[in-house]
């Protein structure tokens, strides 16, 4: 039996780095990936047929502890896991169901446009282990995601790791839109250097 925050369920699965956003579609998180099950579905007949909200955080819990691919393992342990099985379970089929994230998704930053303030460029390290580890295998990263190409196998261009992290393609979601055009340059750049090597 679980005992989970659904605040912080929200907040952990909204979060880039945990992978819950970038491949699933929740109405309320304002989601819509298309690697994993699409949750507002899956469990819209559940809810319907009455089974309680314990169940199917049960259910959920299990689904993290013991995933079945492409879902990887190890995103999630101990009570954030049950937060975020508590979250799916209540607000999974409710298009709006009054969840407030405990605290922002942390956002990742851009550069400024104007004035005299400068910011660090992106790192596209970091945001390659936070949008794109769970998928891809890559050595330097430290990563051996299955879902998408092997990286180092690969050794794509940076044009065509720009086109394919800022379009998609197959089970690739697009980023564009989620990620800046300087961070998607970064990550581009980063991956092509560091395939292979």
């Amino acid at each position: 039996m679980t005992n989970g925050d659904p605040s912080h369920g929200k907040q952990l699965f909204q979060d880039p780095k945990n992978q819950c956003a970038t491949c699933h579609t929740l109405a309320d998180a304002g989601t819509t990936g298309t690697i994993g099950p699409n949750l507002d579905d899956a469990f819209t007949a559940v809810k319907q047929q009455g089974f309680t909200i314990q169940s199917m955080e049960d259910e959920i819990r299990g689904q993290i502890a013991y995933p079945e691919k492409p879902m990887p393992a190890n995103l999630l342990h101990g009570q954030d896991a049950n937060d975020v099985a508590a979250y799916i379970a209540k607000c999974a089929a409710v298009p709006s169901c009054g969840i407030t994230a405990s605290k922002p998704a942390p956002v990742t930053t851009t550069s400024g446009g104007g004035g005299t303030t400068t910011s660090a460029a992106p790192d596209g390290k970091s945001i390659f282990t936070a949008n794109c580890a769970s998928c891809h295998t890559l050595k330097d990263a430290g990563t051996n995601g299955t879902v998408g190409p092997n990286l180092d196998q690969l050794k794509p261009s940076e044009p065509v790791v720009e086109n394919q992290v800022r379009h998609g393609g197959s089970v690739m979601p697009a980023f564009q839109g989620t990620l800046s055009d300087a961070e998607i340059k970064a990550v581009a750049q980063y991956v092509s250097s560091a395939a292979g090597k």
